[in-house]
Formats: C-alpha cells, sequence, structure tokens
C-alpha cells in the first residue's frame, strides 16, 4: 500500500513539474529524451559544418575540388584520395564536401521561399475567409495538380537556371502545403479569446495576424519546412539525374550521382559516396522533423 501511494506521489509531482514547464520548455525536454531525434541532429548538423568547411578542409589537405589529373583518373579510395578519384582525376572526397554546400543551399533556400509564399497565403486565407480563401484555394488546387517534376523539367529547360534559380523554382512550386496546414491552424486560432482581446484592444488586421495568431501556429510550419528541405534536395538530384539541374563544373550531390552511372561497374565508389550522402541527409531531415512534430504536440506532458 505505501508503495503504492509513493508511485501515486511520484507521477502526482512529475505531472505538476510539467505543467510548470512552458510550452517550448516541455518541447525541448521531449527532443532531449527523444535519442533517435538527437541521433539525425547531430548527424546532420556534422554533414552540415563538413560542407560548410569544404574551403579549409580543401586548403588543409591541398586538393581543389575542380583540379584535373587524367594520370590519377580512376583510382580506389586510398590514403592519398580517401573516397577516389573520378574519370578526370578529381577528388571525389572534396568535390562531395563541395557539392553539399550546393545541394544544401538548394534544399535551404528552396524551403525558404515555400515557407515565405505558403505562410503569407495560408495566413490570408485563414484570417479573411471568403473571397480570400476561395481564391487562395483555388490557386492551391490548382497548382497542386500540375506534376511537379515535368513542370521543374520543362522550366528548367527553358530558363537554364543557377543554382539559386534552381532553388527559387522549386519553392515556388512547393508552398502549398505550408498554406493549407498554416490555414487550418488559423481557422481555429482566430476564434480563440486573445485574438479578440487583442481586435477590443485596437489591433489592426496585421498586427493581429503576425503578432498574436502567427506565434501559436509557427511550430507547424517548422515541421512542414524540414520536409521541404529534403524534398527540395532530392528535387534538385531527380534533376540532375536527367541532366537538368546544377550544371557541371559546379559540383552537387545530384549530379555526382548521375554522372557515376557512367561508371558504375568500373568505379562503384562514384556511385555511393554521392547516393549515400544523399540518402543520410535526407533520412537525417526526416527523422529530425519527425522528432519536432512529436516535441511540438500539444499532448505531451
Amino acid at each position: 500500500m505505501q508503495a503504492k501511494l509513493q508511485m501515486q506521489s511520484t507521477a502526482i509531482g512529475g505531472m505538476r513539474q510539467a505543467q510548470a514547464l512552458g510550452y517550448w520548455q516541455r518541447a525541448f525536454r521531449h527532443l532531449r529524451q527523444d535519442k533517435v531525434t538527437v541521433f539525425a541532429f547531430f548527424l546532420l548538423l556534422i554533414i552540415t559544418l563538413l560542407s560548410v568547411g569544404a574551403g579549409v578542409i580543401g586548403q588543409a589537405m591541398d586538393l581543389d575540388p575542380n583540379k584535373t589529373n587524367l594520370l590519377t583518373r580512376m583510382k580506389p579510395p586510398s590514403r592519398e584520395h580517401w573516397l577516389g578519384t573520378d574519370d578526370v582525376g578529381r577528388d571525389v572526397f572534396i568535390r562531395l564536401l563541395y557539392a553539399g554546400r550546393v545541394s544544401l543551399l538548394v534544399g535551404v533556400l528552396s524551403a525558404a521561399t515555400a515557407f515565405v509564399i505558403g505562410v503569407s497565403l495560408g495566413l490570408l486565407s485563414g484570417f479573411y475567409g471568403r473571397w480570400v480563401d476561395d481564391s487562395v484555394n483555388a490557386l492551391i488546387q490548382t497548382t497542386i495538380n500540375i506534376p511537379l517534376l515535368f513542370l521543374l523539367i520543362l522550366l528548367s529547360v527553358i530558363f537554364r537556371p543557377g543554382v539559386a534559380g534552381l532553388a527559387v523554382i522549386i519553392g515556388l512550386f512547393s508552398w502549398q502545403n505550408n498554406a493549407r496546414q498554416i490555414r487550418a491552424a488559423v481557422l481555429s486560432q482566430k476564434e480563440r479569446d486573445f485574438v479578440d482581446a487583442a481586435r477590443v484592444l485596437g489591433s489592426g488586421d496585421g498586427r493581429l495576424m503576425w503578432r498574436h495568431i502567427f506565434p501559436n501556429v509557427v511550430s507547424i510550419v517548422l515541421v512542414v519546412t524540414g520536409f521541404d528541405v529534403a524534398g527540395a534536395i532530392l528535387a534538385e538530384s531527380s534533376l540532375s539525374a536527367l541532366g537538368l539541374g546544377v550544371q557541371p563544373p559546379t559540383a552537387s550531390w545530384g549530379n555526382m550521382l548521375a554522372k557515376s552511372f557512367d561508371f558504375g561497374t568500373k568505379a562503384p565508389w562514384l556511385v555511393v559516396s554521392p547516393g549515400v550522402m544523399i540518402a543520410l541527409t535526407v533520412f537525417s531531415i526526416f527523422l529530425l522533423a519527425d522528432g519536432i512534430r512529436d516535441a511540438l504536440d500539444p499532448r505531451i506532458s
């Protein structure tokens, strides 16, 4: 009996402690306790730091990502070339790090573009309703039914964009999920008492949307944005596989993987390296976004 009372007392104490914590503190505590999410975070952090520090690493190892040497072409991994060399003698390891800069930039810039468009339209749609909501929903339904890969191929052929241009194009046609999630959240938030109180105190529509409603729905967008980063990296890889993504000599994981298919049997390390980097990066982003989604669930204790 005494043990049972002690267990109940411990449970009640834990509940009180959880209630005493704020929303973001509880979410952060949940994230720290989720070993899978922590692992995904550090894996993504290592990949990002290696990519950002590619220039420093290249100087330290005396390697140039674009330096060719036909005498050392198609060399397997060795002490001198950790991941081997490609068909023109360039070091695969240092190219992989420089390529990470490009692929991650495409993912982040694309997600940022989708974030700005999706959040703005979602807020307007959910807050004003009526014809604004109908117009935004019509735009979402029209654009979401266009095959994204086909459209990206068409635009890439017409404009031949650079890295930033390609990222913006992907983002311009990837905002629909952001807008739908934000719209649904705003529809419930705008009827809350704190919004009515702010309106009575004289807050205008813009202040209500961005100062009072948006901070309460931003957690949803953070999760969707994480998935957008991974989706943009995969989209760039798909385009590069067709020869329409980031163009050589600029290296990206996508065009490195696409070019390596020609030498898959002779030099399998050319296929494995970019393929593993794409898989690890996308995998860690998905795990991290999924962990954040669970942590930001208001039902967590």
